[in-house]
């Protein structure tokens, strides 16, 4: 009988739906979302389409981030987490979205409140920063104050929790947020974890799924969705959301396998 090594832990994570204005339908409030095909060679979810993000790193919590926005006590409030996982969510959530896009949530101090300032990470010295986060000789906070930039976490809006069924070997208690792209940037194919990245209609993303061109677990299907329910950037913006962990239940139905979420809603896996 092989030996039961019980169910393992989740590991604290961070995902961002990135979103920007619909070229087609800027007029009317259109909206895409980013996603990117993760390559066949993780570990996790390979080929799968998901947002960018990653497992929160210990540096994360790090007491001198320098932040601006909503403090690490109101994020835990919206989170449901303590002050320290709080921060390291938040920076995790910014970080990851750097180091796989290049796109940082970030600014100068003196432009925080108002309009978003350019941000150029395309230049030499900016991409040996991304690659010394990837590799973590070089932290976070170690990036943010050399080039005297703050982290916007009033850019940022707490959206879901999902937690990866016990079923599986390798789990994660992910956060989901949601960002604007910020004016004058654009994410580059930069990460080395995808090897497709691409902006969709989140309205259209359920039937991609269902028609099988693109691979997603459910938390991807169901956060799109819910996205694309509120219509606008606006709408989104707007949204008021409870962050409750949801589980899904892996189980067996017709010779397929199902995630079935705590609302009754079931997602084919296989």
């Amino acid at each position: 009988m092989p030996e039961d090594h019980g169910v393992a832990p989740a590991r604290p994570a961070a995902t961002v739906m990135l979103l920007r204005p619909s070229a087609a339908g800027a007029a009317a409030g259109g909206m895409e979302v980013l996603l990117m095909r993760r390559v066949e060679s993780m570990g996790f979810a390979p080929g799968a389409f998901v947002f960018p993000g990653g497992g929160v790193d210990g540096r994360d919590a790090d007491g001198n981030l320098p932040w601006t926005g909503p403090g690490p006590a109101e994020w835990a409030e919206r989170l449901g987490t303590d002050v320290p996982m709080a921060r390291a969510l938040v920076c995790a959530a910014v970080r990851e979205t750097f180091e796989e896009t290049g796109v940082l949530l970030a600014s100068e101090p003196e432009r925080a409140g108002g309009d978003a300032i350019t941000v150029d990470t395309t230049t030499a010295d900016w991409e040996r920063d991304r690659l010394g986060l990837i590799d973590r000789s070089r932290s976070f906070t170690e990036v943010l104050a050399r080039r005297g930039l703050v982290l916007r976490s009033e850019w940022l809006r707490a959206w879901a929790r999902w937690i990866t069924p016990e079923a599986e070997k390798r789990r994660y208690d992910t956060f989901f947020f949601v960002a604007e792209l910020p004016p004058g940037q654009e994410p580059r194919d930069v990460g080395g974890e995808a090897d497709l990245t691409q902006w969709c209609d989140p309205a259209a993303v359920q039937d991609e799924w269902a028609a099988g061109r693109m691979p997603m677990l459910p938390p991807t299907i169901a956060s799109c969705a819910e996205v694309a329910e509120r219509g606008t950037l606006d709408g989104v913006w707007e949204a008021r959301r409870d962050i409750v962990p949801i589980e899904p239940e892996i189980r067996e139905k017709d010779g397929k396998v199902w995630a079935v979420l705590p609302s009754g809603v079931e997602f084919a896996l296989g």
